[in-house]
């Protein structure tokens, strides 16, 4: 491989062009007409404008993002995250003109993006489920008989999306119609797929995953856990590696569960597969995202391992270098999803302009992001501004980290989510370890960060006193 193109923008484009460049591979950006200035853009060896704003005028042009890279003669296409990235027809149109698709077969992204087909595909391993059905319904009546025989609470999930769309909780048998006829409305209008499956609600659980690497030469490995029950709207805010609550036989048990879930998808490159853990430590298989993931650096501090890396040389063909017995966990790791968002407006975006943009600098931070001072923030796509990851050798070393590092992270113009990672890594459940995905909707109210934000501005207005009556004394001392 010689060029790669990234069919991506902001922080992910650019983390991912940093480890091409590092490889002696050249770099080609795509991007819309919103994005011409951004960093990913002025970093790449060559770029190349492919439509306007909305990303259904431009990322997610597939043909012409495949005709640009013939132009240019690209060997490969890294899709990242999001946008193309779990499109299967995509990855086939990448193949078939001859170029490659880093990233896993098209098999692979078929059978994972369904939820009721992933679940029938890890059968023949006896991959631990959520109790429920695996068949997608309509019919409320029928739902009824379910729910009953899995007892409330019961979930309902779309089966071709993700991100919390779909999904219906319900916890009595009168508000099961209702509830039904919404999530398919949802399924419908996000994924254009209405087809819902019912599963029992796990009451207290933790959102953890294991990364998975796969060569084409039959060698399977996995990179161990990830923490990610923090999270809003059934999104995550703040991951870490490793879990609190994991001993050493249960991350065995989940690493094969993962390796074994790719084994039965002939799976190829980076996957991360998803698991709901009980307050009894019971896990259940999720699903699998066929892609790298948003939170992946702190697999990467704490394997020092480059999953990009991994990705290009898998693509080329390549063994991986290493066995499942020299992979070890050093230290810990922390990340913040950066979002311009207003956690004291029920996280609703903030779009505008980054007046001041200054990122935390020192040993054990990282900031992946894909924005400059002075540049907007558009409304087009995710509000993420970057990625805050700080690594130290223990947990409280890391959560001490990131809360300086929160403190030196100078964000001025718009509303971020700076000031909730603060409110997460002050909480005891938190420090403690003792949460599950119920953490926001538990502990965190807009109220909290305002008091916060009150008292700071108290404080910041007595030190200003403090020192004018210093500077006024000073002023005092006769001279003579």
């Amino acid at each position: 491989m010689k060029k790669i193109l990234v069919a991506n923008r902001g922080e992910i484009a650019l983390r991912i062009m940093k480890t091409v460049k590092k490889m002696g591979i050249k770099t080609v950006a795509v991007f819309s007409k919103a994005d011409r200035q951004s960093p990913h853009v002025t970093y790449a060896d060559e770029a190349i404008c492919i439509g306007e704003a909305p990303s259904s005028q431009s990322y997610l042009l597939g043909d012409k993002i495949i005709e640009v890279a013939q132009q240019l003669h690209v060997d490969a296409i890294h899709p990242g995250y999001g946008f193309l990235s779990e499109n299967a027809a995509f990855a086939k149109a990448v193949t078939d003109a001859g170029l490659t698709f880093i990233g896993p077969g098209i098999e692979a992204i078929e059978k994972m993006g369904n939820k009721l087909a992933a679940k029938e595909t890890v059968k023949a391993y006896d991959i631990p489920m959520v109790p429920g059905i695996d068949e997608a319904i309509t019919d409320p009546e029928k739902a009824k008989t379910i729910a009953k025989d899995i007892g409330f609470p019961i979930l309902i999930k779309a089966a071709a999306g993700g991100g919390g769309k779909g999904m219906r909780v319900v916890e009595r048998e009168e508000d099961l119609s209702e509830q039904m006829d919404r999530a398919i409305s949802e399924a419908v209008s996000a994924f254009g797929d209405g087809s819902v499956f019912i599963e029992k609600y796990v009451g207290s659980p933790r959102h953890i995953e294991i990364q998975v690497l796969a060569d084409s030469h039959g060698n399977f490995v996995h990179l161990f856990e990830r923490e990610c029950s923090v999270q809003r709207r059934h999104q995550k805010v703040v991951e870490e590696a490793p879990s609190a609550i994991l001993t050493p036989a249960l991350r065995e048990a989940m690493g094969t569960a993962a390796v074994n879930v790719a084994k039965s998808c002939n799976y190829l490159g980076a996957g991360t597969v998803e698991f709901l853990v009980d307050e009894n430590h019971n896990f259940y298989f999720l699903e699998m995202n066929t892609r790298l993931q948003v939170e992946h650096p702190v697999t990467e501090l704490i394997t020092q391992v480059d999953l990009v890396e991994q990705q290009i040389r898998i693509a080329r063909g390549e063994k991986l270098s290493f066995t499942q017995d020299d992979l070890t966990i050093k230290g810990h790791a922390l990340e913040l999803r950066v979002y311009a968002e207003d956690p004291t407006d029920n996280f609703l975006p903030s779009v505008g302009l980054l007046e001041t943009y200054q990122r935390p600098q020192g040993e054990g931070i990282r900031v992946d992001d894909g924005y400059e001072e002075g540049m907007e923030v558009p409304i087009y796509y995710d509000p993420m501004l970057s990625k805050l990851i700080t690594y130290g050798d223990t947990r409280e070393e890391a959560i001490a980290l990131m809360k300086k590092a929160i403190n030196n992270y100078q964000i001025k113009g718009i509303k971020t989510t700076l000031p909730f990672g603060t409110f997460v890594c002050d909480h005891e459940a938190f420090i403690s370890g003792n949460f599950d995905t119920h953490f926001v909707k538990q502990y965190y109210t807009p109220e909290v960060l305002e008091q916060a934000s009150q008292q700071e501005a108290e404080i910041a207005a007595l030190v200003a006193l403090k020192q004018y009556l210093e500077d006024q004394k000073q002023l005092r001392v006769p001279t003579h």
